[in-house]
């Protein structure tokens, strides 16, 4: 059994907020998702080549997605001597489609959600009496709002100055690691493994850059644009931008052209 913050002084909030910042320029993606799933020829077997839960994150080919992020951190803050709760985000009918994790420190609890390219520890508002409490992080380029009534932790992104949008909600109470492996399992059958999907953060310039279905979008602190990437350049742009292989890109892409993968579930 692991062991109690209380009893692990050697492990600090200094380590923690390191811990995050080394992830923080990890990109987002299902590339070597897909090309895991398609050598694996089955979700289960997929999730076990994926190099996050085996070697590490220096390992990885891109990044992967949310539960490859999210597992990552977990697996570093157990080795510190901590106990993360994992967590999993359903969008509004959609059980289960994300991932996060909380954890206790010295008595108060933190949000992570290193798949939703958000790399700072969020503490949860403190909840009032009756309703729900809320708190805002001024992030660049996206504003975070956390709500939580004691039971559920919601999470709402945004651009400053506009309404923020509810993303996802998540059980405070968690998941195991089995149920977490399983829902992890089922994100390879999941209709996104169909397309390629990117996301990077460039914390040092406050823009983060997203593609899916041929689009990029790019915002910073003044806002969004969307470019249409040509195919003839798709395997060049996504290279420079997203800090991936070219082979990589060029693997899955070929993979994804020829329909090899398994077919996609709707759950």
């Amino acid at each position: 059994m692991l062991t109690s913050r209380q009893n692990v002084p050697d492990a600090s909030w200094t380590q923690v907020v390191t811990l995050c910042e080394s992830i923080g320029n990890v990109t987002y993606e299902n590339l070597t998702k897909i090309i895991r799933y398609a050598e694996a020829g089955s979700a289960t077997g997929a999730r076990h080549l994926d190099a996050a839960s085996e070697d590490g994150i220096d390992a990885w080919m891109g990044g992967g997605t949310c539960y490859s992020l999210t597992w990552h951190l977990y697996q570093k803050l157990r080795t510190m001597g901590f106990a993360p709760r994992l967590l999993l985000g359903d969008k509004r009918k959609e059980k289960g489609v994300h991932s996060a994790l909380r954890l206790n420190y010295e008595g108060r609890e933190y949000f992570f959600d290193p798949g939703y390219m958000i790399f700072d520890p969020m503490a949860l508002p403190a909840v009032p009496t009756a309703g729900t409490g809320e708190v805002l992080f001024p992030f660049v380029p996206n504003f975070v709002r956390i709500a939580f009534d004691g039971v559920v932790i919601s999470l709402f992104t945004g651009s400053a100055g506009q309404q923020l949008k509810l993303r996802f909600e998540f059980s405070f109470a968690g998941v195991d690691e089995a149920g977490y492996l399983e829902s992890w399992s089922k994100s390879f059958e999941r209709e996104m493994m169909t397309y390629p999907v990117l996301n990077r953060l460039d914390r040092e310039k406050g823009v983060q850059y997203y593609y899916q279905k041929g689009n990029l979008v790019r915002r910073d602190a003044k806002g969004s644009s969307l470019t249409r990437i040509p195919e003839e350049n798709r395997i060049a742009v996504l290279s420079e931008i997203f800090k991936i292989d070219p082979g990589t890109i060029e693997r899955a892409l070929g993979i994804l052209a020829s329909r090899s993968l398994p077919p996609a579930k709707t759950f």
